[in-house]
């Protein structure tokens, strides 16, 4: 019986061995049958990199103008075409000026009333002062004659101004363009009555538009960096003038034609937001940009001097170190610890760690560890965008 035993026993672990022998044989023959990892690479080049902020603003007229209503009264006509240029001492507007030319007939009547009382003032005393001298008439009299000539004379000064006031507001009836610039829409109708709330007050918006303004904000951290360049490095006292090369990129990702220069800034950072104010200014000679865009301003502020370039999306972040895989001459994968530099648009300097020249896997690594044997084929076009056009 224990023979028996010992035989089974014997036979079993002699089985279980050419099992392993044979499933061994199966696996070494699958590894030199799989197929050899396809990656995607990019040579990483050697190239000067500029620097830029970019800050989001909203386009405003160099002035933007409101149209008032000045006097109250019903607008009788509108003397311009909504969305079109105006030139400065264009008749916008007249309002009904009946009744201040009523007030004004009513300031020369009473002007009139007053310079009659001053002649007949005028007058009296020039007969009591003689009188006066020959002690004819009481020195109470000759003090009232000149007090009456003295009232007399203010309230011909006061009927003047309130003729010049008359006039003043009859002209108010007559709005006119007080620059040159674009107008927009009305915001009230002739026979609308205007001047007084909630009856429109602002009747319009006159803005110049060349040079368009853009106003945009930018963190305490970027005003550093920038004012460290432009203050110190670029060896400017200007403060708010100092930065003459901005580009403008319009919300249809396009680039402006022209470059713009900052004009004004505030005088502090805004300590409820963080942020500082930038005012720029742009050409806008074919009236292309209007007041209300969004666009993005751009701000270069260095320039990084023959240093290497690779897709951000070849770096690969491991607890905190940075690694890149490259194919090796052999075709094999090899794992570079790299310090990564700024980054602009969809690429990344290397400070150091990387040659140029060396082939960056951007698709892949996760199939891939170091010693891999690969197949590198370039990269699609997409992958890496020239840092000129990012």
């Amino acid at each position: 019986m224990d023979v028996a035993r010992k035989r089974f026993a014997t036979r079993l672990i002699c089985l279980s061995l050419t099992a392993l022998v044979l499933a061994a044989c199966d696996s070494a023959q699958d590894a030199a049958t799989m197929p050899v990892p396809i990656v995607e690479v990019v040579d990483s080049v050697r190239r000067d990199v500029p620097l830029t902020i970019e800050m989001v603003g909203t386009t405003l007229g160099a002035q933007d103008v409101p149209i008032r209503a000045r006097v109250e009264g019903f607008l009788e006509t509108m003397n311009f075409q909504e969305g079109l240029f105006v030139k400065k001492g264009d008749l916008l507007y007249t309002i009904d000026p009946q009744p201040f030319q009523a007030m004004l007939v009513a300031a020369q009547s009473g002007l009139a009333g007053a310079q009659t009382a001053l002649a007949k003032a005028e007058a009296d005393l020039g007969r009591i002062r003689p009188l006066a001298e020959m002690k004819a008439v009481s020195e109470q009299d000759l003090d009232a004659a000149v007090a009456q000539d003295a009232a007399a004379r203010a309230g011909v000064r006061a009927a003047e101004a309130q003729v010049e006031l008359a006039e003043i507001e009859l002209s108010y009836t007559r709005i006119s363009a007080p620059i040159d610039g674009l107008i927009g829409l009305t915001k009230a109708r002739p026979g609308e009555f205007v001047g007084r709330e909630p009856n429109p007050v602002v009747l319009n918006t006159l803005s110049d538009i060349d040079p368009i303004r853009v106003r945009f904000s930018i963190s305490e951290r970027e005003y550093l960096i920038l004012a460290r360049y432009y203050l110190l490095e670029g060896g400017r006292t200007d403060r708010g003038q100092g930065q003459s090369d901005l580009e403008l990129i319009l919300a249809d990702g396009t680039m402006h034609k022209h470059t713009g220069r900052t004009t004004a800034t505030s005088q502090a950072i805004d300590p409820q937001t963080g942020t500082y104010s930038v005012d720029a200014t742009f050409p806008n000679p074919n009236g292309l940009l209007l007041p209300g865009q969004f666009a993005r301003v751009r701000a270069p502020y260095r320039t990084l001097e023959d240093v290497v370039v690779v897709p951000k999306k070849a770096l690969v972040e491991l607890q905190g170190r940075y690694r890149i895989y490259v194919v090796t001459p052999d075709n094999t994968v090899a794992i570079r610890e790299v310090t990564p530099g700024p980054a602009k648009g969809n690429e990344l300097v290397i400070e150091s760690g990387l040659d140029a020249g060396e082939q960056v896997i951007v698709e892949g690594t996760q199939k891939v560890r170091a010693g891999t044997a690969v197949q590198a084929r370039p990269a699609a076009q997409s992958t890496a965008i020239p840092l000129e056009e990012a």
